[in-house]
């Protein structure tokens, strides 16, 4: 994946290139996701990593980063959407869920610290921006997380 950053906000803001994901797939929403017992996204990671994908996944990219990508969008926060825990491939994989980030403009929110709460809390962050009046529309294509290491991640929010 390719960054550069284009101009300084309370985040940043990057311009990024196309790329391809492989993993597994669920569709969701948040209202499910805030039950414990409708959750998807919990169960999709253990199963990721149940099955050894970031060691195993065919055609993986160098750079072992993992990610989590939301595409698919019904509407906005409120809707429906597709949730993949996968990694960059070079290929796609038969046998998984395969999607392209989308390439264009997004909003970086940094995380640090103990996983999956530094993550949550992240997000916690995206929905506050994007709740108040900012310079900055949401675009509901894609959208993902970047997990860098065992307590560094970031979040892309794709931008108009």
């Amino acid at each position: 994946m390719q960054t550069k950053i284009v101009e300084k906000d309370v985040e940043k803001v990057v311009e990024i290139s196309s790329f391809q994901i492989s993993g597994l797939q669920v569709r969701t929403r948040n209202a499910d996701e805030a039950d414990n017992a409708k959750g998807k996204i919990g169960p999709l990671w253990g199963q990721f990593f149940a099955r050894n994908l970031p060691e195993t996944l065919p055609a993986k990219t160098g750079d072992g980063k993992i990610y989590g990508v939301y595409s698919n969008y019904e509407s906005d926060a409120n809707g429906l959407f597709d949730v993949t825990a996968g990694v960059a491939v070079m290929a796609a994989s038969a046998d998984l869920a395969n999607l392209s980030i989308a390439a264009g403009r997004y909003m970086m929110f940094n995380c640090e610290g103990e996983m999956p709460a530094a993550i949550i809390e992240g997000w916690g962050k995206v929905w506050s921006y994007f709740s108040s009046d900012t310079a900055h529309e949401r675009l509901y294509l894609t959208d993902f997380e970047e997990y860098q290491g065992s307590q560094q991640a970031a979040i892309y929010i794709g931008i108009k």
